[in-house]
C-alpha cells in the first residue's frame, strides 16, 4: 500500500508541475489576447476600415515615439498632435531614420493612454504589423490608419476622455535570415573582387 500511495502523489506531482508549465507557456497569448479584447493596459483594436458613424464630437490624438535602450535609430512622429472627430479616420506619421553603417530591423510595441480609451482605438493599416529593416543611412515615413470608435461616448471610464495618446517604442530585432543571408553574400562578392 505504500508503495501505491507514493505512485500516485508522484504522478500528482508531475501532473500539477506539467499543468503550471503548461500555465507558464499559455500566460503570454492569453495576457495578449485578453489586453485585446479588452484594451486593458492600453492595448488597440484592429480594424478593416472606419465605421459609418461619425460624431460631431471631437477628441484630441497625441502621438509619442521612443526606443528600447541601445536602439540605434531616430524615431520621431512627424505630427505631435491631431484632432478629429469620433468616428472619422486618421492618418498620422512617424519617421525612422538609420544613422548606422549597418542594417538594423526593429520592430514597434504600442499603447494607448488612457488605458480606459485603449478599447475603442482601433488601427487600420499600421508600421506596427510589421518588421522594419531600415539600411545605412535610410529614412522612412511609415504610416498608422486609425480612428476612435463612436462606443467610446457611451463608457463610463472612458467618455470624459479629452485626449488619446498613441505611444509607440521600438526595438531592435535579429534580421530576417534572407536578409542577412543577401547581405553575407554580397560581403563574400565584396570580398572575392
Amino acid at each position: 500500500m505504500a508503495i501505491e500511495g507514493k505512485r500516485k502523489t508522484v504522478f500528482q506531482t508531475v501532473g500539477v508541475v506539467l499543468f503550471m508549465g503548461a500555465m507558464a507557456w499559455a500566460s503570454v497569448p492569453l495576457y495578449d489576447w485578453f489586453c485585446r479584447v479588452t484594451g486593458y493596459g492600453g492595448a488597440t483594436g484592429v480594424a478593416e476600415s472606419a465605421g459609418d458613424e461619425i460624431l460631431d464630437q471631437t477628441i484630441k490624438v497625441r502621438f509619442d515615439a521612443s526606443k528600447e535602450r541601445g536602439m540605434p535609430w531616430d524615431f520621431k512622429p512627424v505630427q505631435l498632435e491631431m484632432t478629429l472627430r469620433i468616428g472619422e479616420e486618421g492618418l498620422a506619421f512617424y519617421e525612422a531614420h538609420n544613422p548606422t553603417d549597418r542594417p538594423i530591423a526593429g520592430s514597434a510595441s504600442y499603447n494607448v493612454a488612457p488605458f480606459g480609451a485603449g478599447a475603442y482605438f482601433s488601427k487600420i493599416a499600421c508600421f506596427c504589423f510589421e518588421e522594419q529593416i531600415l539600411m545605412p543611412g535610410e529614412t522612412v515615413i511609415m504610416p498608422v490608419s486609425f480612428f476612435v470608435e463612436p462606443g467610446i461616448v457611451n463608457d463610463a471610464d472612458a467618455k470624459h476622455a479629452k485626449h488619446i495618446t498613441l505611444s509607440y517604442t521600438f526595438y531592435e530585432i535579429d534580421l530576417p535570415e534572407e536578409t542577412q543571408a543577401a547581405l553575407d553574400a554580397n560581403t563574400d562578392a565584396t570580398s572575392v573582387n
